[in-house]
């Protein structure tokens, strides 16, 4: 099955309804607004109508994942590099509010690119006949969403690099570690942690991470709890613990190549805890 094909009976599905009176339906609708070029009030009216179905159909995609999984897809067959972080899925399956951020780009991409292609007299067809002949109008447009998710995407993702960069640059001193909690940081709390484990050594480990697993870290250094780090840096609260605990393994293999120093004690606070965990499983 060719990408276009999946594309659209993937939305189809979503859609449900009958295919073949919806297809009449919009040529019918396609017709009147040729007459005013596509432009004026009428045609006003008509987008307005598109976005409002199109955007609980686009919200449920971005939930469930199936906008990026396409759009990975028709890249692909393009011969284009386009890859969605597994970071970046579980935040638009937990937040409402980063699914409605990048919709809204989606939407407005769509539909200029939408309008502009009809005022050329290019993009929907009531008579088209493909491997899979006409789609519904509805279908068409959300295609065009699935087209413009990349660069949708990629700004959406560049601005929370920015933001977790923002963050990635906070100073912290021995006394806030000590105070707020690098102990928090490798899970032993109850451990007071000697200045040599807060050193430059660390800094130069922690410089080597992301901006968004610098930001996590430091963070949580200084005492914030996960939701409000999760909240910051508009991540996920699993994303936020999964980069701690990826961290937190960097940070034992750098001790075992003596790139820096941490207490036994903590080496076997982290042994101890990985055998629980295995014989729990």
């Amino acid at each position: 099955m060719s990408v276009d094909v999946e594309i659209f009976e993937t939305i189809d599905a979503v859609l449900g309804g009958e295919h073949t009176a919806r297809i009449g339906q919009d040529a019918a609708r396609i017709e009147e607004l040729a007459i005013c070029g596509f432009e004026g009030l009428a045609y006003e009216v008509f987008e307005i109508e598109l976005i409002r179905e199109a955007e609980p159909r686009l919200l449920g995609m971005l939930r469930e994942g199936t906008l990026a999984r396409l759009a990975v897809k028709q890249c692909k067959k393009r011969g284009w590099k386009f890859f969605v972080h597994e970071d970046d899925m579980s935040l638009l399956r937990s937040s409402p509010l980063e699914r409605d951020i990048i919709m809204v780009d989606v939407l407005t991409e769509a539909t200029r690119k939408f309008h502009r292609d009809l005022q050329r007299g290019q993009g929907w067809k009531a008579d088209h006949h493909g491997s899979r002949g006409a789609c519904s109008l509805m279908s068409y447009f959300i295609g065009q969403c699935v087209w413009v998710f990349r660069r949708a995407y990629v700004r959406w993702a560049r601005q929370r690099v920015h933001w977790a960069r923002l963050h990635a640059v906070y100073d912290f001193t021995e006394d806030a570690a000590n105070e707020a909690g690098i102990g928090g940081l490798l899970e032993a709390a109850s451990y007071e942690i000697d200045s040599e484990v807060f050193s430059t050594d660390f800094e130069d480990i922690l410089d080597e991470q992301a901006p968004h697993t610098q930001a996590v870290v430091r963070l949580t250094v200084m005492g914030f709890p996960d939701a409000e780090i999760a909240e910051r840096l508009k991540l996920s609260p699993s994303a936020v613990r999964q980069r701690r605990s990826r961290f937190r393994t960097v940070l034992y293999q750098a001790a075992r190549e003596k790139r820096i120093w941490i207490p036994e004690q903590l080496h076997a606070k982290a042994v101890t805890r990985r055998q629980n965990q295995r014989g729990a499983a």
